[in-house]
């Protein structure tokens, strides 16, 4: 099974100062209820069973609540991420945290954007990869092969400007995408099976994804991708958490004998982020 032990931080510090992804915008975000909503998210993972390891937030952090882009964790050992300038102040805090966990870290040489468990996904051998956004190829080409998992390099589609160009983010000057994290537009269900939205990813993604034979795939609707935040879930081969604004998927998945809880989480989506943003899996 997956997903047995998760990290987790908390909302405190969640903000809107920094507008860093196409989702934040100048609304002020409402801390107490983004508290509110994570701890919710959490009593949803218990009730599935999941270990959780909780730790505090990085001080002054707007986006550390979203654990997922601290690294990622595998067999007890973590690649780090590199994030955005506006978020640098949560790697050393996040090395810290894992390494008092005894779990061994690294770091990608070179100076490469990585955005750690948000754009690298392991389904049972391979490691989908998103690039061109938070993640450079190289960060996860490192992670494949220090892994040793094989590396599926996908690509979201970029937000366009209204003259076609791509949009650059005035705070990370980096493209920018509503899928700037893979884990928007593909889940890992099990060992065996990811659910996806093709709309989200440009053609060479879909023929890879399309060549790969030994995985189930489940298509999720564009509309509940977007703005149910779909793929944005926790499974752990029997209980999904996910977003209460995605029938379709969730009926799929409830045919095929998951059981789903669907806490309503509005104010952290204000972020950018979701059930799987919250969430480090570490076994």
């Amino acid at each position: 099974m997956i997903n047995q032990k998760l990290l987790v931080s908390g909302a405190d510090y969640f903000s809107d100062e920094f507008e860093i992804n196409p989702y934040y915008t100048s609304n002020k975000i409402n801390v107490a209820k983004a508290m509110a909503e994570h701890q919710t998210i959490i009593d949803c993972f218990k009730k599935a069973g999941i270990e959780i390891i909780k730790v505090d937030p990085p001080k002054d952090c707007q986006d550390g609540v979203y654990t997922a882009n601290w690294a990622l964790v595998h067999n007890g050992v973590a690649v780090m991420a590199r994030l955005p300038e506006a978020r640098k102040a949560e790697e050393s805090y996040a090395r810290e945290q894992l390494e008092k966990l005894g779990i061994k870290t690294l770091l990608a040489p070179g100076n490469h954007l990585y955005s750690g468990q948000g754009d690298s996904l392991i389904c049972g051998k391979y490691l989908f990869g998103g690039r061109g956004y938070r993640s450079d190829p190289e960060s996860q080409q490192f992670a494949a092969k220090t892994f040793g998992l094989e590396l599926v390099q996908v690509h979201a589609k970029p937000q366009l400007n209204p003259d076609g160009t791509e949009h650059i983010n005035p705070f990370t000057n980096h493209a920018d995408s509503f899928w700037y994290d893979l884990d928007l537009a593909i889940s890992v269900i099990d060992e065996h099976t990811i659910a996806y939205c093709p709309e989200a990813l440009d053609e060479e993604s879909n023929q890879k994804i399309n060549a790969i034979t030994d995985l189930d795939k489940i298509k999720v609707d564009f509309d509940e991708c977007t703005k149910g935040f779909a793929d944005n879930l926790v499974s752990t081969g029997k209980h999904v958490i996910m977003s209460n604004k995605a029938p379709k998927l969730q009926a799929e998945l409830e045919k095929r004998g998951l059981i789903c809880l669907t806490p309503d989480v509005t104010e952290l989506k204000e972020g950018g982020g979701y059930i799987r943003c919250v969430s480090l899996w570490l076994s």
